[in-house]
């Protein structure tokens, strides 16, 4: 067994491909595929010899510490979810040490990459494999990357991405100013300008800006304690990272701001490329999908053993990634399967006659 998830020379990716597809086939019956949503997940580790380990951010732990750090992409839609796309991310020092490279057996080809980069490379191959298209969902440490957003555009994938209260934005209905017109001779100027009276701003001090009739409460899904349900607003804006450096102005996207009842300020905000006559609870239903994978993430690890891998190589590494989600896939496959379809599963249960009393409860005949 040992050498089977280790040494022997199969493709992870074969296996992800066959799990994928058992899913895709009950998927179906519950609705289309809601989104691709990318997201990592850390596995702490001791030492410096197993594949990536590192000191970085670990979601798990809340904190940089020593870990391993995995990328994925899943298929998601209101029932049912599954990883489609798993990859370790190898950090530079990694990259840049030949002989714990080969010690791990790492890949000679392999360069190093940013978790965003890992990302759109599974994309693109979902996307080359003829996966059925859905937008991108991701949170702000994929989002405020401008470079990945706009590489999402020019695949024309649609998305919807956490950024932070820092990103700026031009104001609905502004834009950057066209370029000044020279006088006299040389070469007439081509990029977009800025002036001190007209400037993009931040969209945490753009939601204070907006008065409480914009704001409504939206409910996005069923939690164990009732309807999760929060404020929320949006509008139409232009990005303006570093966009004096464009000719052209970046198009319009929807931009979404959550604030709590009761919070001082705003605590999360997206941007997405989304139809613009799509509606508010829209824009919040998808860009809350994201909790599943984070429930798929952790019935990977309690569940299946997905944390569990204590080799050191990176074909053991994604040998036994590919495995565990081949396992869960068939869970959730099977799930979907004996799972009523969305219009069976909003039933209300029948009222019970007054007076009844279960069988065996006290005081029953």
């Amino acid at each position: 067994m040992h050498h089977f998830v280790a040494n022997a020379p199969w493709q992870e990716i074969a296996v992800l491909r066959v799990a994928r597809d058992l899913v895709l086939g009950e998927m179906e019956r519950h609705g289309p595929v809601a989104a691709w949503v990318v997201d990592d997940t850390g596995f702490p580790k001791k030492g410096q010899h197993s594949v990536g380990v590192a000191r970085q951010y670990c979601g798990v732990l809340g904190k940089q510490d020593n870990c391993q750090v995995a990328v994925s992409v899943s298929l998601a839609n209101d029932a049912i979810s599954v990883p489609a796309a798993y990859q370790l991310y190898l950090p530079e020092a990694w990259v840049k040490d030949g002989k714990r490279r080969r010690a791990a057996g790492v890949p000679p080809e392999m360069v190093f990459r940013t978790k965003w980069q890992i990302a759109l490379e599974q994309i693109r191959a979902l996307h080359d494999g003829g996966l059925p298209p859905a937008p991108v969902v991701a949170d702000a440490g994929y989002g405020m990357v401008t470079a990945f957003r706009d590489q999402l555009t020019t695949l024309h994938v649609p998305y919807i991405v956490g950024v932070t209260g820092e990103t700026s934005v031009w104001r609905p209905g502004q834009q950057p100013l066209r370029p000044s017109r020279r006088r006299g001779r040389g070469r007439p100027a081509t990029r977009l300008r800025r002036s001190p009276h007209h400037r993009p701003v931040r969209v945490a001090a753009l939601a204070t800006t907006w008065p409480p009739s914009r704001w409504a409460t939206v409910a996005w899904r069923e939690g164990t304690r009732g309807p999760m349900r929060s404020r929320f607003a949006c509008c139409r804006v232009r990005p303006a990272h570093r966009d004096e450096q464009r000719t052209d102005p970046r198009p319009e996207e929807w931009l979404v701001i959550e604030w709590p009842a009761g919070e001082p300020a705003p605590t999360k905000f997206w941007l997405s490329t989304l139809p613009a006559d799509l509606a508010l609870v829209d824009l919040v239903r998808l860009a809350k999908v994201r909790w599943r994978i984070e429930r798929d993430d952790q019935e990977l690890k309690d569940e299946i053993g997905l944390d569990h891998f204590e080799g050191r190589g990176w074909r053991g590494f994604h040998h036994h990634g590919a495995l565990c989600i081949a396992a869960y896939a068939f869970l959730a496959a099977e799930r979907a399967r004996l799972s009523p379809p969305e219009p069976l599963s909003f039933l209300r249960a029948a009222r019970l006659p007054r007076g009844f009393t279960p069988r065996g409860a006290p005081g029953a005949a």
